[in-house]
């Protein structure tokens, strides 16, 4: 019998896939074969489409309960509670990003997370049933805050028991002090910075408040938490000025000692949203930048560097290891709420960062209530959990459902609100489904070529 399956055409073949994230490629005679129920079940195309899942021979009844462990198996995400939780300890920054998403694009907030609120965030975290969770400090630039965060920590390893906490700051690393690295150090904190690329590139999305670069700073702040031992890493945000440069930025990772580079897309919020029309670029033109600078990864990868790109990471342990990776944007349902929170400087409480981000915009939609107010089952059974988990199914979207990347993919409810007024896309192609769809296109390009020296090089790169 034949079970269902998704299907686009690409490079001259067909792409199926099904609901477990198996998949295959078929010409066209044979998919016409396979839809007609013209392929043996002992050939070994047939197999191959029993082992994929494509093809079966049991009963209905005993080839759903199998592909229902399977299935279970790819989500187990949903199984677990809350385990990000996000403080946005400031809102204050020193620096003007050209994309910035922690402010409305016109005026920039200046709040402070109090000790008080500090103190009701960790005991709300510690409510969550996960043992494992991730305590992330981000503003603003949380540096600006240190004090707090160092209360956090603190007060968080003095209360959690038998949990499990790691530990991680999003900064700029302009502020950072022999005390921060130190304390770093003590408690295993892990830094996650932005490099947008070589010094004039960076400079141009990354300056002071008045003008004046960061590029030195923020290597020079890599080099000291590098020499204490203090894990670092850094991202990468594409701007149009980006688009032009993908070697110039992988060039700029490799120089400079890092082994991993996470390619991102600009996310339509705040600044970004504002200044779209000077910074922003179309799907298919993010998709050719992010084909060339993976290409030229895998060629650095060929000459003995080792960096592997993050959203490929991502996606390949989805697609060949069928890996249930619990990356917060590309689930379904997405990690907003049920995966991860966001404690915002005043005490609010939102779905997830990109929530506190709309908030910044006078959306207060995702804002969950407050740390003084609501208890942890309060959060849970809120509409605006249940709105954003309904609203971010793939396998129930009319967009969605259909797609042949959609066991891979997600959705999110937040940037569409933004965006169209409305919790789902009003239209297929929208920009993150464009984003996504190039990015896996680029990806299944690979698999479909099937060269040996590339494939062992993302083999390597199974998150």
């Amino acid at each position: 019998m034949l079970n269902y399956f998704h299907f686009k055409e690409l490079n001259g073949q067909y792409l199926l896939t099904n609901d477990i994230g198996r998949y295959v490629f078929l010409n066209k005679s044979e998919l016409r074969d396979l839809i007609a129920g013209e392929i043996s079940p002992d050939s070994e195309l047939g197999l191959r489409l029993k082992e994929k899942r494509f093809l079966f021979e049991e009963s209905v009844l005993a080839f759903t309960e199998q592909n229902t462990y399977l299935m279970r198996d790819s989500k187990n995400y949903v199984f677990s509670a809350t385990s990000l939780h996000i403080f946005v300890v400031t809102t204050a920054c020193n620096m003007s990003c050209v994309y910035c998403q922690a402010n409305n694009g016109v005026t920039t907030p200046t709040d402070f997370m109090s000790r008080e609120v500090a103190r009701r965030a960790v005991d709300l975290a510690l409510k969550s049933p996960a043992r494992h969770l991730s305590f992330e400090f981000q503003g603003g630039e949380p540096l600006l805050n240190f004090p707090v965060i160092r209360y956090i920590v603190e007060y968080a390893e003095s209360q959690k028991a038998d949990r499990e906490i790691r530990y991680s700051v999003v900064s700029n690393l302009t502020l950072l002090t022999d005390e921060m690295i130190a304390f770093f150090k003590q408690y295993r904190v892990s830094v996650s910075t932005s490099l947008d690329g070589e010094e004039k590139l960076h400079n141009q999305n990354r300056h002071y408040s008045t003008g004046a670069g960061t590029y030195q700073d923020v290597l020079d702040g890599v080099s000291r938490l590098r020499g204490a031992g203090v894990c670092v890493g850094a991202i990468e945000t594409t701007t149009k000025a980006s688009l032009s440069q993908a070697g110039e930025i992988v060039d700029t990772y490799c120089e400079n000692g890092f082994n991993s580079i996470f390619l991102r897309p600009l996310t339509p919020l705040g600044c970004a949203k504002q200044k779209w029309d000077q910074i922003g670029y179309t799907p298919e033109e993010f998709t050719a930048f992010y084909k060339e600078s993976l290409c030229y990864i895998l060629e650095k990868n060929k000459e003995g560097f080792e960096l592997q790109e993050g959203h490929a990471a991502t996606f390949f342990s989805k697609i060949l290891h069928s890996y249930p990776v619990n990356y917060m944007e590309l689930r379904s349902p997405c990690g907003a709420s049920i995966g991860q929170m966001a404690y915002y400087a005043n005490g609010d409480i939102f779905t997830c960062d990109e929530g506190r981000m709309l908030s910044e915009m006078g959306n207060h939609s995702f804002r969950l209530g407050t740390v003084f107010e609501q208890s942890y089952a309060d959060l849970m059974n809120s509409s605006s959990c249940r709105a954003i988990c309904l609203a971010s199914i793939t396998e129930a979207i009319p967009s969605c459902c259909d797609c042949v990347y959609q066991p891979y993919c997600g959705m999110c409810p937040v940037v569409n609100l933004a965006l169209y007024d409305d919790l789902l896309p009003k239209t297929p192609n929208h920009y993150r489904c464009g984003i996504y769809s190039g990015m896996l296109d680029t990806l299944f390009g690979f698999i479909q070529k099937n060269d040996s020296s590339t494939m062992q090089i993302l083999e390597s790169w199974y998150a």
